[in-house]
């Protein structure tokens, strides 16, 4: 997701009012419209032809048997309550299903700008929980019978994967892999970490996901940018704004492909070995700048950040800089609106929601600070036809209670396909996960 830069060399004062300012800065292009690899006509003003906006949300809570709305002939039920910032799912072999809860902790002064200018009302702050949850279904039917902590005293965990008699965990800081056995409900031994990472970044950009290759002897891991469009400097980026290889050891990394500016979603369209991810895309270039995406990843492709954004648009804040690198820019295949922080990413291989939706990708849209109404605070689906994706459309909604204050119930961020061929949504400041079936 998205929040206001740090400031770090003003004194509070001037931070908060440096940062509540809109900016407006001569227009250096022309307007564009372009198309996307699905035909969506997306439309790209030109830099700061509108003022960038500042909006944070306010989480008001679900109220008592209020639930979001799917499409008919679709049910939704509460799958779990009561977390603490449940951040990402993962389904294991097994069928027991997991969630990292961790959150970005406000300290010093960023604590005191949050609580300022309102970030604080729009997500959970503070300390982070740093915590993975086991949940377990025994007899199917949609109703969890056994919940407890799975892991506890990680950093910023994320992503979550099982291969063979191991459990390996993204922190923010590096890959570790713990011992397991398939039926655990509790790891207590200690894990190893195999792999440092760069830790922290803008905003929320703390996210490791990762996706196991599909002969189990490759782990890919996102690596969000440390900056908005690396105004701190390109050597404060090393291995970031990337998708990673590596060996299971930990060993013999490889970016599979960068200028990703903060890929989070990941997985391999169903039955090939083609890697997709939900990308998060850069702040502060309008309110209609830049669209969030959805790709396919080229092993070795260069997706723009932090020169182009969506193909070869050159970002004017790097002007002149790599031509090129904005030369060799890829177009992503479908835009999902700017400012939308689309961060969950799944594709529904069940047969339970019909022929529409089969393959179809599921992403789930967090919303962001840096527009001036509400955008994202929803699930959308993109059905396929064989590979070739279609335009995305609402399917789980009502996450907002009132968009004229700006009120939400919560955001949903990650997706996951349960074994019973449900969806579950995490709902991170709701701290519940949703559950979307097929009515029978």
């Amino acid at each position: 997701m998205k929040s206001i830069n740090s400031l770090y060399a003003l004194a509070l004062a001037a931070a908060i009012f440096t940062g509540c300012q809109q900016k407006q800065k001569p227009d250096p292009s022309k307007a564009d419209t372009v198309a996307d690899n699905v035909g969506q006509q997306v439309d790209l003003p030109a830099p700061f032809e509108t003022k960038s906006a500042q909006v944070f949300c306010t989480v008001i809570a679900w109220p008592k048997g209020k639930m979001p709305t799917a499409p008919a002939g679709f049910k939704v039920s509460l799958y779990a309550k009561d977390l603490n910032n449940p951040r990402n799912l993962y389904v294991a072999p097994n069928g027991d299903v997991f969630a990292a809860q961790a959150t970005t902790e406000a300290k010093g002064l960023k604590k005191m700008q949050s609580k300022l200018v309102g970030k604080d009302k729009s997500q959970n702050m503070g300390d982070s929980p740093n915590s993975i949850v086991i949940f377990r279904d025994k007899d199917g039917d949609g109703v969890v019978d056994n919940k407890g902590v799975f892991l506890s005293d990680l950093n910023r965990p994320f992503g979550m994967a099982v291969v063979g008699r191991y459990f390996y965990v993204g922190n923010t800081d590096g890959l570790w892999k713990f011992p397991y056995s398939p039926g655990d409900t509790r790891i207590t031994k200690p894990g190893t970490r195999i792999l440092k990472l760069p830790a922290g970044g803008y905003n929320n950009h703390w996210t490791r996901n990762l996706l196991v290759s599909k002969d189990s002897t490759k782990i890919y891991i996102t690596v969000g940018s440390g900056s908005n469009v690396a105004e701190h400097g390109i050597a404060n980026e090393a291995r970031r704004a990337n998708i990673l290889e590596v060996d299971l050891d930990g060993r013999n990394e490889k970016i599979y492909a960068s200028g990703l500016r903060n890929p989070v979603g990941v997985r391999f369209f169903p039955g090939t070995n083609t890697i997709w991810t939900a990308v998060n895309e850069r702040d502060e270039l309008g309110d209609e700048l830049v669209p969030d995406y959805l790709t396919s990843v080229k092993q070795g492709g260069f997706y723009g950040w932090p020169y182009a954004y969506f193909g070869t648009h050159e970002d004017p804040r790097r002007k002149g800089e790599r031509p090129d690198l904005v030369k060799t820019t890829l177009v992503p295949d479908v835009a999902l609106g700017p400012h939308t922080a689309s961060l969950g990413l799944d594709f529904y291989e069940g047969d339970g929601f019909g022929a529409k939706y089969k393959n179809a990708a599921f992403i789930g849209q967090h919303g962001s600070w840096n527009s001036s109404k509400l955008v994202g605070y929803k699930v959308v689906a993109i059905p396929f036809s064989g590979t070739k994706p279609g335009k995305p459309e609402d399917f789980l909604t009502g996450f907002v209670a009132n968009a004229a204050k700006n009120e939400v119930y919560g955001r949903p961020v990650g997706i996951a396909t349960n074994k019973d061929g449900s969806l579950l949504v995490a709902d991170d400041s709701g701290n519940k996960i949703w559950r979307v079936s097929a009515e029978k």
